[in-house]
């Protein structure tokens, strides 16, 4: 038997980046939903949060587990859901790119503590801002240099 905890923070956004998740009300429904699904399709969801155009998610990867799938199937999923059920005024859809970064252990609160924060931390920073930041910090521009 195979033993494995892979935790792996992951970003995405709404495509265009519009707040069509523009309630706090209808954004607890989505993350709620996505954690129940992601419950049923055996994906760990640790932590769910978010604001009216993007989501964090903390998960844990299982054995046979890859980013890219489960990232499709959370997203895909939950787009579908919220189409389905008119959440949102016009066709829902979340964008392409994400970001998805490991995160160790020992900062497990931490960033369990910056996704819980996301309402506040948006009143101060947008998250056009914050996705700056990510490229920068986790070197995601460097590394798109090298390749391009």
């Amino acid at each position: 038997m195979a033993f494995v905890k892979v935790y792996i923070h992951l970003v995405w956004c709404t495509k265009n980046r519009l707040p069509q998740l523009d309630s706090k009300e209808l954004r607890l429904k989505v993350w709620n939903h996505i954690r129940e699904n992601a419950n049923l399709k055996g994906i760990f969801v640790d932590f769910i949060n978010g604001y009216s155009d993007h989501c964090h998610c903390l998960i844990s990867l299982g054995i046979d587990q890859t980013i890219q799938k489960t990232v499709q199937l959370l997203k895909g999923e939950s787009s579908f859901w919220i189409n389905k059920n008119k959440l949102t005024k016009e066709k829902f859809e979340w964008q392409d790119e994400y970001f998805a970064v490991s995160v160790s252990e020992s900062q497990l609160n931490k960033v369990r503590e910056y996704i819980k924060n996301q309402e506040d931390h948006h009143r101060k920073k947008s998250f056009q801002e914050e996705y700056e930041e990510f490229i920068v910090k986790f070197g995601f521009q460097k590394l798109s240099d090298e390749l391009g």
